[in-house]
């Protein structure tokens, strides 16, 4: 018996590229629904929607939970992890600002976290605990994650006990699916970036 857990990441959110942690709260712009709707499909079937309480994510699980008629929750603990002072700001200008803490941050996000960011155990604890009560919750059930690249990152590290120092690493898509399975052993990674609709 297992919690199955596809969690998709938002689409293309309005303002352009930049980080938003969960201080920027942009919603999605028309071709970020268009790439949701196509991803979700016309045949995948899940039990409940639980989504990230932040508008990029919590705008489209509402509306396809009005349309497939599931149930929605929302989950704080599925929002981004929290940039500092790099919310709001593009790579270049940070690259720019702050060269040495641009190249830190990406040699080592565990100890080279931008000033006022989340501490990245700290996510990932918070992430894989959300991902647990709910395997509880929803036993035997089939739940579709809507929430951010960061919370899909630190779940797949988690199923797979990998070094936080690398969780940068691991490419996200916009609107991609990633597939995780909790049982009796714990979390289990089944794909990334996927789109495959069925259990097997």
């Amino acid at each position: 018996m297992a919690t199955v857990f596809d969690l998709i990441r938002h689409g293309e959110p309005q303002g352009g590229s930049r980080y938003r942690g969960h201080g920027i709260d942009d919603p999605l712009t028309d071709n970020g629904w268009r790439q949701m709707w196509s991803a979700v499909g016309a045949d995948r079937q899940w039990d409940r929607v639980v989504t990230s309480p932040m508008a990029r994510c919590r705008e489209f699980a509402a509306a396809l939970a009005r349309e497939r008629d599931l149930p929605v929750g929302y989950e704080d603990r599925l929002k981004e992890v929290g940039f500092g002072w790099w919310e709001g700001k593009r790579r270049d200008e940070v690259r720019a600002l702050d060269p040495d803490g641009y190249e830190a941050f990406y040699a080592d996000p565990v100890h080279s976290r931008p000033a006022g960011a989340e501490p990245l155990e700290q996510f990932c604890r918070r992430v894989s605990g959300a991902l647990y009560e709910l395997a509880e919750r929803h036993a035997d059930e089939h739940l579709l994650l809507v929430t951010h690249a960061g919370v899909v990152r630190a779940a797949v590290s988690h199923a797979l006990q990998a070094p936080l120092i690398n969780l940068y690493r691991i490419r996200v898509g916009s609107a991609q699916m990633t597939r995780l399975r909790c049982d009796e052993r714990g979390l289990a990674l089944d794909f990334v970036n996927g789109c495959r609709p069925s259990l097997d």
